[in-house]
């Protein structure tokens, strides 16, 4: 990765590769960049990464191939033998970011005191020969005990100890630097209600829009409204803030179109630095390149609990702050923010026998932890596939439902990190201060790879605050993978949706044969108790019933655990060789013709899954698959019981339409919700089952029982 200078350097003037530096470096422009978008343009952005650890990332310039910059970044180096790794991206939203070049800027090689301009020209290794442009920089490297820089800074000689230090602990400052750059000081809660009078971009006269938003890396993307100019969105979602000041959000409005490159409507941006804290703000943003309005609503709150730290500093280990947690979430306090359930501790401390991804036989391990659209990541260890993180990760719990997924990669320098394995725990499934090894799986969850990951997890929760937030709309992932034609995943789906049939149809075979008097005994059995039940029928008798279900099952169902061999009897599927697909994905001119019909297929693939997922969530909630959710349909059942025993049925059903009715007229900018789809939104199907089941380690592969047995 080739570094040309503008300005010469001397050996005379190259800095000693030891000692404490000041490093300024101002990121002017490009030039001639590559082209990595179908319109011939790029979004680029550049990333700057010092003893493998990423230490700066720029603003994103859209559209432009000679973007201009004009950032300034200050680091503090201890060592001048590591370079200043360079890399060039060009932004995607929602998809990976495509990889535009990388240059090495070396710092034993700038003359020190003296602002140098550099140029940097971009390379990739893969395509040695092509011209990828060049980068424009200004660099001052300064040593910390010259006589200049203590001109600039008098407590220089004061600090002047503190600053000799080893190349480690410059590993260590820069870990924290890491640190730090993941953990938000805030969180903006925005709700997309509207867009007025937009501009119409199809034939007939309407748009199909949807809108993007972007704070820094975050990324959320609306729900498409068909033909209109006057979507109503009605869409609640949470951004993070890392910036004390709050930062730019960036939002732009298009026309979805199918078989072609969607339309820009327009955009506007919002500068959150002008906006009150811990208020609720409504806004009509005026789109700038075009008409039409959007109409939000923007609250920014306090960071919720979250952190980093090391073993010796863990929160719930120390008495007094967690008697505090304990009393946040006690009962007394379950009306008071509703938003925040619980916390939940993750102790990231090792894994064993890893895949090797690097040609060395080794990988570069971290670890990444996702609870919905919260993200945080260890640091790397470099060439092991025993890595010991010994890491503390604290989360904010909006949602006892949520699930905990922790996935181990393999940095790579050029390119995006290898997947190693991954696991998926459901916050409710956590044994508290239990450590436990997890068997790692593939990306879909359906399988093990090799290694194990040591995780030990504390959930603590409000229960009034987690029965509340079940009935409520579950948060969305911001991004999400755009599905994909697959005849494995149509012809799972629809064996799914064929079983609940099965059931159904069986349920009914079974009452025709009481008809068919079959069995006399049975069909007497049956008679009577048709007409016991008929002539002493009242309404609140059906939930009722379901409570005695429910309680049944719990006494005597056995199927509220899935064996290992019924789900690989149920998921017994073979994923697609990728091969084929790249293959056919190369006819584009007749993959072009074939769009309209690749949207019906997904369309119908999804609703084999929507439909087979209600089945299974439905009787996995009599099967007492999630106690807790049992539990809370148990109550719900008992109240209905209650209300229908003792207030006549035309009363609920008056008040249920009054209720309907005037809900617009009191919230105009109320989210629609359906509690029981709510409710069994959070309820697991056979496939959620299946990934969340824990694998059995075998002893005769344990890592430990291989080195005890190979020394070597």
């Amino acid at each position: 990765m080739g570094a040309s200078f503008s300005s010469g350097t001397s050996a005379e003037a190259a800095a000693p590769s030891s000692g404490m530096y000041k490093l300024e470096i101002e990121l002017k422009r490009g030039h001639n960049l590559a082209i990595r978008d179908r319109g011939g343009t790029s979004d680029p952005y550049v990333k700057f990464k010092l003893a493998g650890k990423e230490v700066f990332r720029s603003k994103t310039i859209h559209k432009n191939l000679n973007p201009v910059w004009d950032e300034k970044i200050t680091l503090v180096v201890d060592s001048l033998s590591d370079p200043l790794y360079v890399k060039v991206f060009d932004y995607d939203f929602g998809l990976q970011d495509d990889f535009m070049g990388s240059a090495f800027l070396y710092l034993e090689s700038l003359e020190q005191q003296r602002t140098i301009p550099v140029t940097l020209v971009l390379k990739d290794h893969q395509l040695p020969n092509e011209d990828l442009g060049c980068l424009e920089l200004a660099v001052t490297l300064t040593p910390k005990n010259s006589p200049i820089e203590e001109q600039r800074d008098p407590a220089t000689m004061l600090l002047r100890r503190s600053w000799k230090r080893s190349t480690k602990q410059q590993s260590m400052r820069l870990t924290e630097v890491h640190r730090k750059s993941q953990l938000w000081r805030g969180i903006v809660s925005i709700t997309l209600i509207e867009g007025r009078n937009l501009t119409p971009m199809d034939p007939n006269g309407l748009s199909d829009p949807y809108a993007k938003f972007r704070l820094g890396p975050q990324k959320y993307k609306s729900k498409t409204m068909a033909k209109t100019l006057s979507p109503q969105w009605r869409e609640q979602f949470d951004l993070h803030l890392y910036e004390e000041t709050g930062g730019v959000l960036e939002i732009t409005v298009w026309d979805k179109d199918t078989g072609r490159r969607d339309d820009f409507i327009g955009r506007c941006q919002l500068d959150l630095s002008t906006l009150a804290k811990e208020k609720t703000h409504h806004l009509e943003l005026p789109l700038e390149e075009s008409r039409g309005i959007l109409n939000l609503l923007v609250t920014l709150t306090a960071s919720a609990a979250v952190s980093i730290a090391d073993l010796s500093l863990t929160p719930l280990e120390d008495p007094e702050e967690r008697r505090e947690i304990l009393k946040r979430y006690s009962l007394r306090k379950s009306f008071f923010n509703l938003k925040d359930v619980g916390i939940v501790q993750v102790k990231v401390l090792r894994a064993e026998g890893l895949m090797a991804a690097d040609v060395t036989g080794k990988s570069d391990p971290f670890c990444v932890l996702e609870l919905n659209n919260d993200r945080l990541q260890t640091h790397t260890i470099y060439k092991n596939l025993n890595p010991e993180w010994n890491k503390v990760f604290t989360f904010n719990v909006k949602d006892v439902h949520s699930v905990l997924e922790v996935s181990v990669f393999d940095e790579d320098r050029d390119r995006s990190a290898d997947f190693l394995g991954k696991v998926a725990i459901p916050l409710l499934n956590v044994r508290n201060g239990v450590q436990k090894a997890y068997v790692l799986k593939n990306k879909e969850l359906t399988g093990s790879t090799k290694g194990v990951i040591f995780l030990e997890i504390e959930v603590i929760y409000n229960t009034i605050k987690a029965a509340i937030k079940t009935v409520v709309p579950a948060e969305q992932k911001y991004i999400e993978e755009e599905p994909k034609v697959s005849k494995q995943l149509l012809q799972q789906n629809f064996n799914r949706v064929k079983r609940c049939i099965m059931v159904l149809l069986s349920y009914g075979t079974y009452i025709n044969t009481c008809f068919e008097w079959e069995s006399s005994q049975r069909s007497i059995i049956a008679f009577i108790l048709f007409v016991v039940v008929v002539w002493n029928f009242e309404l609140y008798m059906l939930p009722l019933g379901l409570v005695l279900l429910l309680v049944w099952n719990y006494f005597f169902s056995s199927s509220r655990e899935m064996s290992e061999a019924s789900m690989e009897t149920m998921f017994d599927w073979e994923d697609e060789e990728e091969d084929k697909e790249e293959r056919d994905s190369e006819h584009k001119g007749f993959m072009d013709k074939l769009y309209a019909i690749q949207e019906v297929f997904i369309s119908v693939q999804s609703a084999l899954d929507e439909v087979a997922s209600f089945g299974e969530r439905l009787k996995n909630t009599f099967n007492w698959t999630v106690p807790f959710l049992s539990s809370l349909a148990i109550a719900a059942l008992c109240l209905a019981t209650f209300l229908l025993y003792l207030i006549p049925l035309r009363y609920l059903v008056l008040a249920w339409g009054v209720n309907k009715f005037t809900k617009k007229l009191r919230d105009p900018y109320r989210i629609d919700n359906n509690e029981l789809l709510d409710f069994l939104s959070r309820v697991p199907s056979d496939v959620q089952m299946m990934q969340y089941y824990d694998l059995k380690m075998d002893p005769g592969q344990s890592p430990n029982k291989r080195r005890r047995t190979n020394p070597s």
